[in-house]
């Protein structure tokens, strides 16, 4: 490429100094099938104009989840986010901060992570909590690594209900390090024994509250299982909202917890940026990823913020370093504490109390349906149905009819055939009365 200016010498040296023969070698983690084997056809260069006016037309294709009826969960949710909320992180000197490097000049932002952190640590019902991670699922990913430094063991199992995508990417991870992964086959009907799993080689087990088909589990006989084999419990959640209403997963034993914390102050933004939350207990905290930001005192004995721990690889020797996470997604962190802020303690409640009543309310309209079953008897805003025939059938005729009426199961786990009649349901406090009357009508028509 004309921008680089390495000569095939240099490239040569490059190369065998970290002893790979070409720079193909360097992907060889990636499977063939996804590789691309030309270049991409892409036109040619435009103008402004013109670039903005083809865009637009693919944009227009979509359709936005505030247009239609809308019952997409399994991981990212709609929620109203309050004005007030992109209002302020707006601000020029939020949305242009950089990492705070220098703590004398950084003080706004050390002060707002270092708010995040507390409300991290509250809702989660853990001792600390990090500035926050990339997402949910990276955020698993490093917890299960954690977890093997902590325990010097090898071996995570992933119950059947944790989130595929999720177990992608600790399946990905623990190749890389090659750590064995013990994936419990997907369990809708929530009658896996993972407790039967577990074993002197366990590091961890890894299990989602709600899990991916909106089924709450109690983690206390699991936390008691994992510690008496000298195991660690990591829980996952999916839906923060639901720790409005559920017991947290610290007092239900847990040792690291790692959640998605989009549904509070984030937007869909066709999938992201999202931002990962990460807690644990205080003696584990020098294990914790990313970075830690604490509350001291200035030479004058004024009240200031620093970055307490940095165990990342830029800030530490890279042997010593614990992630090599280098961003925080600061930004939407701020934005998860700005509204979290505005709900406070009794409005969060209020907002799990209407997200259930929500769901209950479309569980009962879419189970008087003739031929629809629900799978998940307890639940806070998701849960799965069963429906005659395909759901991804099912889901195609309801976005014909404006209806986006959830997840089909296969989609995210397409070996599972078990799961091609099953879809996964959410509802939240955007969805109106009207809305779910449609989707009980527009199934009903689907499936007669």
């Amino acid at each position: 490429m004309r921008y680089l200016p390495h000569t095939d010498a240099d490239r040569k040296a490059m190369l065998s100094s970290i002893g790979v023969n070409s720079i193909d070698d360097l992907f060889a983690d990636i499977p063939a099938d996804v590789r691309l084997d030309a270049p991409l056809d892409l036109p040619p260069n435009a103008g402004e104009m013109e670039v903005e006016r083809q865009l637009g037309a693919m944009a227009a294709r979509n359709t936005p989840a505030s247009s239609v009826p809308f019952f997409v969960g399994c991981g990212a949710y709609k929620h109203h986010v309050p004005a007030t909320v992109d209002h302020l992180i707006q601000r020029s000197e939020f949305l242009t901060s950089y990492t705070p490097y220098q703590p004398e000049i950084s003080q706004g932002t050390l002060q707002y992570l270092f708010e995040f952190q507390t409300q991290v640590a509250l809702l989660t019902g853990m001792e600390v909590a990090n500035a926050s991670m990339y997402d949910g699922s990276t955020g698993c990913g490093e917890a299960v690594l954690m977890a093997h430094r902590l325990t010097r063991r090898s071996k995570a199992v992933l119950s059947g209900g944790l989130h595929p995508q999720y177990r992608d990417v600790v399946q990905t991870l623990c190749n890389l390090s090659e750590e064995p992964v013990e994936a419990l086959a997907a369990d809708p009907d929530g009658t896996e024994d993972i407790i039967a799993a577990i074993d002197e080689e366990t590091a961890c087990v890894v299990v989602q509250s709600p899990d991916v088909y909106g089924r709450i589990h109690d983690l206390t006989p699991i936390a008691a299982a994992a510690h008496e084999k000298g195991a660690l419990l990591i829980a996952v959640v999916t839906e923060i909202v639901s720790l409005g209403a559920l017991k947290p997963p610290g007092e239900m034993g847990a040792d690291i917890v790692v959640a998605e914390g989009q549904s509070i102050g984030v937007g869909l933004n066709f999938g992201g940026p999202y931002v990962g939350l990460f807690a644990t207990r205080q003696k584990y905290i020098r294990q914790m990823p990313g970075r830690v930001c604490g509350e001291t005192v200035d030479a004058n004995g004024k009240r200031g913020f620093v970055l307490t721990l940095s165990t990342r690889e830029q800030h530490i020797r890279r042997e010593k370093a614990t992630s090599n996470i280098c961003t925080n997604s600061g930004l939407c962190a701020l934005a998860f504490t700005i509204h979290l802020s505005l709900l406070g303690e009794a409005g969060l409640m209020r907002l799990a109390r209407i997200n259930h009543a929500n769901a209950v309310a479309l569980a009962d309209a879419l189970t008087a349906i003739e031929g629809v079953d629900l799978l998940t008897p307890s639940f806070f805003n998701e849960f799965t149905i069963r429906v005659p025939g395909k759901g991804a059938d099912v889901i195609e005729a309801l976005a014909q009819k404006g209806i986006l009426g959830g997840v089909c199961a296969s989609r995210l786990s397409p070996d599972e055939k078990a799961l091609d009649d099953l879809i996964i349901v959410a509802a939240t406090e955007v969805n109106t009365d009207e809305d779910r009357a449609a989707y009980a009508a527009a199934l009903k028509e689907v499936l007669s």
